[in-house]
């Protein structure tokens, strides 16, 4: 966080010329210790660098490290921008299915993964050629979508059927739809223990799946309305934003039980984590800003103005940028560490 030190000197009379002297020699001590001292703290300041415009309420972002290209899906205009990360420019807008909703993909195979919450579909797009490879039917309202990328399966929540849909990443085929929560939102999947979380927007839990199962192991209760699920692999700890108590539940993905809940801004929805500063960021959607989260603490680094309504956050490890789609203002805001 960007410290601001403030140094508000008051006139005073002195007797003498001795103790001016005296009070300006203090001064400086302190201007320079203060210098000292900045330089030796690590810098946290985040700022927004760029605002790119895309097309009709993005939603959903995600990020290939390997190719530095930015996906978003825009609900309203029916599309899927790509966008350079490198000039922060829009390489292409393709027409994709009837309100595009999540994100998510496969660097190993740099294939795109989006949901499509009015045709009850997800869409594979090819990263090389940025075309459609096909169409997969799933569930009632997909919505959240992530990848396991060591074993290719794709998990899609289905909120109006209250389950998931597995999908083979190979061959594009469906595996099986394992019943969750009420209204399940967000999903992410740790890789290293091969669990599934899933944000249950209404039954106000987060279900815990074996990916090597396909079997629910456990139901936590989280906060009110909880919405989106990032994870981080190293510390196995598990983010769920809980929209209507305006907070994130931690948890401990050893143990299943929440570990802490951290107050963020108003209306939290999309959540990332960079899992090599440990930062979690957390896109406040009726604050219109972003909430950076330090996870050795649990504490509140800072808060980042961007655009209206936030929804999806994704980050690039490799160039510690943070991508932010803006639903009302139709951007997203780039923010660098």
């Amino acid at each position: 966080m960007k410290n601001q030190f403030a140094l508000s000197l008051k006139e005073k009379n002195t007797n003498t010329r001795k103790a001016s002297s005296h009070l300006l020699k203090v001064c400086r001590l302190l201007a320079s210790l203060v210098l000292l001292l900045g330089a030796s703290i690590p810098a946290y300041a985040q700022t927004v660098v760029a605002t790119i415009p895309v097309e009709g309420g993005p939603l959903g972002v995600a990020v290939n490290e390997k190719t530095n290209r930015i996906y978003v899906a825009n609900v309203h205009s029916d599309t899927f921008s790509v966008i350079d990360g490198v000039t922060n420019a829009l390489i292409t807008t393709m027409g994709i299915g009837d309100g595009p909703f999540g994100v998510a993909l496969n660097r190993k195979t740099n294939h795109i993964y989006v949901t499509n919450l009015g045709s009850d579909t997800i869409s594979v797009i090819d990263g090389a050629t940025n075309t459609l490879i096909t169409t997969i039917g799933v569930g009632d309202d997909p919505s959240g979508v992530a990848v396991n990328e060591k074993t290719n399966c794709i998990y899609v929540t289905n909120g109006l059927s209250d389950n998931i849909s597995v999908i083979d990443g190979a061959t594009n085929t469906l595996i099986t739809i394992i019943p969750v929560g009420i209204a399940p939102a967000g999903v992410a999947v740790n890789e290293k223990t091969n669990h599934i979380y899933v944000a249950n927007s209404v039954s106000d839990t987060a279900s815990v799946i074996d990916g090597a199962t396909n079997t629910l192991i456990t139901t936590i209760p989280v906060g009110d309305s909880p919405s989106m699920v990032a994870v981080n692999k190293k510390t196995n700890q598990i983010y769920v934003t809980n929209n209507y108590s305006n907070d994130v539940s931690v948890i401990d993905g050893a143990t299943n039980v929440i570990a802490t809940t951290l107050a963020v801004g108003f209306g939290p929805e999309g959540v990332a984590v960079n899992e090599k500063t440990n930062r979690i960021y957390v896109a406040n959607g009726a604050g219109d800003s972003v909430s950076v989260i330090d996870g050795a603490t649990n504490t509140l680094i800072t808060t980042i103005p961007v655009g209206s309504s936030p929804f999806g956050v994704a980050v690039n490890e490799k160039t510690n940028r943070v991508y932010v789609a803006n639903v009302a203002s139709n951007t997203v805001s780039v923010i660098q560490e």
